[in-house]
């Protein structure tokens, strides 16, 4: 049980990063819908149960360090499989870079909106925490991963919480100024799946990596089915919590972060420093997973290009947090969608375990 929910905890620190933490991914992508947001939460949260299962499962199954192996596998070795897995590869490996980047991005716009410092100051510390803690095995990564994200699910059900008993504000009014705000999804439908598909490329690497460290395919499948509806439920949350006080927090880059600053100025430096962490765990999931696509990990050259990899990414953050959120997320969900059409012929190409991969 403890092996499950290690590996649960780890799965959701991968995927939430700088942009569900503080609040900005769900109000783009859920709140900005209204109610009827909520039915897109609940769309991919069934989505996520299964990709959460199937990706560390598959990572189990193969004992691998990289997606790559993966992916050919599914995709077979004909002419439409090797373009097909090409594909993948190319749509996980330009995902895993971009997200690093926007997680920098994200680490200064933190500790800019709650303590003023100047964005450049979260990005350099992100960049050199992210550095240093590659330099670690995949356990090792793993477990701060894991580590840090309780934290963060108990401030969402904290925050939930006060939330829903906190406005007096009538829902026809909220859902009126939900509507109002800006997102770059044509409805909450297309929202749903798009959100499950874009985490999927965010995540799919580097949970296949985790699953690889885990000997027991059951444990790893169980554990990432837990990660993925924990995952869902802690989104519909997010998303009740922003819709609820979106009169207050619906122009801040962190609506999450000013709803707890609301609630009290020394709740607001706990949540700064869990959303730091979070930006850490997926900044960090992500920049490992890239450099583990090239390079053989516990190498010089791994080494090498990792930190080269992380210092290219701080020079592309300073395009700004919100804009990269809202230009590149849906374009990685678009690009993401046959990961997960991949994803869900898997089960039947390996026939559930029949086959080795």
């Amino acid at each position: 049980m403890k092996r499950i929910l290690l590996i649960a905890s780890a799965f959701i620190g991968v995927i939430v990063g700088a942009g569900f933490a503080s609040g900005q991914e769900v109000l783009q992508y859920f709140t900005s819908f209204g109610l009827m947001g909520t039915i897109g939460a609940i769309i991919t949260t069934a989505l996520f149960a299964y990709v959460g299962m199937m990706l560390v499962w598959l990572g189990s199954k193969s004992k691998t360090d990289s997606h790559k192996e993966v992916i050919h596998q599914i995709t077979g070795a004909s002419t439409f499989g090797k373009l097909l897995g090409w594909i993948i590869d190319l749509v996980i490996i330009f995902t895993l870079f971009g997200v690093g980047v926007v997680m920098i991005a994200g680490a200064g716009s933190n500790l800019n909106q709650q303590f003023g410092l100047p964005p450049i100051i979260g990005t350099l510390l992100m960049t050199v925490l992210i550095i240093l803690a590659g330099m670690l095995k995949v356990e090792g990564v793993v477990k701060v991963i894991g580590n840090i994200t309780p934290f963060l699910i108990i401030f969402i059900l904290f925050i939930s919480f006060y939330s829903f008993l906190s406005t007096d504000t009538p829902i026809s009014q909220l859902n009126d100024l939900s509507n109002a705000k800006p997102s770059s999804l044509p409805n909450w439908f297309v929202a749903g799946i798009n959100y499950a598909s874009f985490n999927t490329a965010v995540g799919a690497s580097m949970a296949i990596v985790m699953g690889g460290s885990e000997k027991n395919t059951k444990v790893a499948a169980t554990g990432g089915l837990v990660g993925g509806i924990a995952l869902g439920v802690m989104i519909v949350l997010s998303h009740l919590a922003i819709f609820k006080q979106i009169d207050v927090v619906g122009d801040m880059e962190m609506p999450m972060l000013g709803i707890v600053n609301h609630i009290s100025p020394i709740l607001g430096i706990i949540m700064a420093i869990v959303i730091f962490g979070m930006i850490f765990n997926t900044g960090l999931g992500m920049f490992y997973a890239f450099a583990t696509r090239f390079t053989v990990v516990d190498t010089v050259r791994f080494k090498i290009f990792y930190t080269s990899a992380v210092i290219i990414g701080l020079l592309l953050s300073f395009v700004g947090f919100t804009d990269l959120v809202a230009i590149f997320y849906p374009l990685i969900g678009y690009l993401g969608l046959v990961l997960i059409l991949v994803l869900f012929y898997a089960p039947f190409k390996l026939k559930f375990g029949k086959k080795t991969l």
